[in-house]
């Protein structure tokens, strides 16, 4: 039998080099977390409860950490630890994951940039002194973590949250007295000065009409003068469009009928006075 243990992350806030914050959280709640313990004796085994027994730390010989470094135009400048707008324009990415042994664990890079062997030895250098420096923070956090467990205090998320803000997640109760409310507020008002000035009738800071409650839809203030002259100049347009379509259809009426009789029609030149027959079919498409 063996243990099981899954380590699952949950993205709070993404600004750049997840990768490293990944690690850092990941070896941190390995090395902070506790199973219990067990005894094994032929072939029984006995998992004693925290009451019984202490749980015990998994054993973890080292901390990997890892550490990314962007790399821009073709690789002359070198960033760590890039923000998420940084990411965007890099050229290329190299993560080193190493413990404070100076050990490598695993080098990963991805990019359209090519790297020379002296960038990776520099990189390697910068990401010993980081690797350091973020092991010791860890220790020291696990340190007062255990060192706070013990005394009985606060620990881990708890210490994180403030009392007594408004931001705060909780409050401390307090106690209120409900007895003599009415009295209360009555000798409240009473000592309250009367209002400077009391209007009979409503002011109205703007001029327009107003509605409140049901009934006809409100209506706040009038229309400006070039609203005005906009809503008149749509008005008229209007019109206008709508009195020329209606001219259309009534000549494309009178010419159908015109084009549609089977009479004969006359056409008269008032300079020869002369009388000319025409049949349906010769008449051009539109006749006055």
């Amino acid at each position: 039998q063996v243990w099981q243990i899954r380590l699952d992350m949950h993205l709070l806030n993404h600004d750049g080099n997840i990768t490293d914050a990944a690690s850092i959280a990941g070896i941190v709640a390995l090395c902070h977390f506790r199973r219990p313990d067990v005894s094994v004796q032929g072939e029984e085994v006995t998992v004693y409860t925290p009451e019984e027994r202490d749980p015990v730390p998994l054993s973890i010989h080292h901390m990997p950490i890892c550490v990314s470094f962007a790399f821009f135009h073709q690789g002359t400048y070198l960033l760590v630890d890039p923000t998420e707008r940084e990411e965007r324009v890099m050229d290329g990415l190299l993560v080193i994951a190493m413990n404070k042994h100076h050990e490598i664990c695993t080098i990963q890079s991805n990019g359209v940039v090519m790297l020379l062997q002296d960038q990776i030895l520099r990189c390697s250098k910068i990401a010993a002194v980081k690797v350091a420096e973020i092991t010791e923070l860890i220790q020291k956090a696990l340190e007062n973590d255990q060192k706070a467990r013990k005394e009985g205090g606060k620990f881990g998320f708890a210490e994180s949250i403030s009392n007594q803000r408004i931001t705060a997640f909780k409050m401390e109760s307090a106690a209120v007295d409900t007895n003599d409310v009415e009295e209360e507020a009555g000798e409240i008002i009473a000592k309250a000065d009367p209002p400077s000035e009391v209007f009979a009738n409503p002011v109205l800071h703007t001029p327009g009409t107003a509605q409140i409650g049901e009934g006809v839809e409100s209506s706040w203030g009038d229309l400006e003068e070039s609203e005005k002259e906009e809503a008149v100049e749509e008005e008229g347009e209007s019109e206008a469009a709508a009195f020329e379509c209606e001219k259309m259809e009534t000549e494309d009426t009178s010419t159908l009928r015109e084009t549609k009789s089977d009479e004969p029609i006359l056409l008269s030149d008032s300079e020869e006075e002369e009388v000319v027959i025409l049949e349906p079919q010769e008449l051009p498409r539109k006749t006055r």
